[in-house]
């Protein structure tokens, strides 16, 4: 599905991050393309209800602390992060609301208030577990970081059926002794799903070699993701396997530190984490499967690739790009 046209910038790093959090989709202009190429959308529920309930009395999955891997630039930034969005968002039966929640913040020596900030990802729910699956740099400076945090999460009334779902939170942290402190939280905020799909959404949504999480799978089915994204993962999932950390909701508006628009925010990108099994910030991830990914990205039509190296060459000037936000991962980028 076509977006209207919306102009980005056409500097480096137009991807990724700063100071606005992202805000709810909006609905797309009507496509361009003939009818044949669009169909009913699946029906999809909200990012923390992917999928249908388990049988009564189910119990909640087992889950592990995240924990910072190798080659992971200032790890403790992410592990407060995190920390705070598996306080929140996991609570053992009788253990809701926003009260129990805060108390989960105040111990991690947090601001409690954090825990009004957190919206989706404390439902109303008499239990409730969470995973995350990966934890992102949206960007690091010296004394501010966006770190984005991918979750899976499961709730469940008291005795009761089980629900799957998810979201991704942008948590902002700011440079404090003896550790970095949380500022503030922004949820992903995904658009209703829409009534028709184009071609390559639905394609993107069946291919089993794209993982998509919670927040980018609503995404995709809100139809605010532009066209040219959806065309270019088919066409990387042609050669590789690969997981999506995030494509539109969840990231921040600006690039970080800046008030340049992100390609995120108007559905023109996406970042990926892992790639044929092997994570991209692991220093032990062959560089060929990182790089070539990224050229592959820049053949598959991206203006702007991000990610932990600087590659030379490119069709356009500043094609590549590499800093320390992209180094736990690919980002992949598109003017229209």
């Amino acid at each position: 599905m076509l977006l209207a046209a919306a102009t980005g910038s056409l500097i480096g790093l137009a991807g990724c991050s700063s100071g606005r959090s992202t805000a709810p989709a909006t609905t797309p202009a009507p496509s361009t393309s003939p009818p044949p190429s669009s169909s009913p959308s699946p029906s999809a529920p909200s990012v923390l209800s992917t999928s249908a309930p388990a049988a009564p009395g189910a119990a909640l999955p087992a889950t592990t602390p995240w924990l910072p891997g190798p080659g992971e630039i200032d790890p403790d930034v992410k592990l407060r992060a995190v920390q705070l969005v598996e306080a929140i968002g996991a609570w053992p039966a009788g253990g809701g609301g926003v009260p129990a929640a805060q108390s989960r913040v105040s111990a991690l020596g947090l601001d409690p208030g954090l825990a009004g900030q957190a919206g989706p990802l404390l439902p109303s729910a008499d239990r409730a577990a969470l995973q995350v699956i990966d934890a992102q740099y949206g960007g690091i400076l010296a004394d501010s970081a966006s770190v984005l945090v991918v979750c899976d999460q499961w709730t469940g009334a008291a005795n009761g059926p089980v629900t799957a779902g998810g979201t991704t939170v942008d948590v902002r942290l700011s440079s404090a002794q003896p550790r970095w402190t949380v500022t503030a939280l922004h949820p992903a905020e995904p658009g209703a799903p829409a009534t028709q799909l184009t071609t390559p959404a639905q394609q993107v949504l069946a291919e089993t070699r794209i993982q998509l999480p919670p927040a980018a799978h609503a995404d995709i089915i809100s139809g605010a993701v532009h066209d040219s994204v959806l065309q270019a993962m088919l066409t990387l999932a042609r050669t590789y396997s690969f997981s999506v950390s995030v494509v539109r909701s969840g990231h921040p508006l600006d690039v970080f530190g800046t008030t340049r628009p992100s390609d995120h925010p108007l559905g023109r990108a996406f970042d990926v984490w892992r790639i044929d099994g092997r994570t991209v910030v692991d220093p032990g991830t062959p560089t060929a499967l990182a790089d070539g990914f990224m050229r592959a990205a820049a053949a598959a039509g991206s203006y702007n690739v991000g990610g932990p190296r600087l590659l030379s060459g490119g069709t356009t000037a500043n094609q590549f790009f590499s800093d320390n936000t992209h180094h736990d991962h690919v980002h992949v980028g598109f003017l229209t």
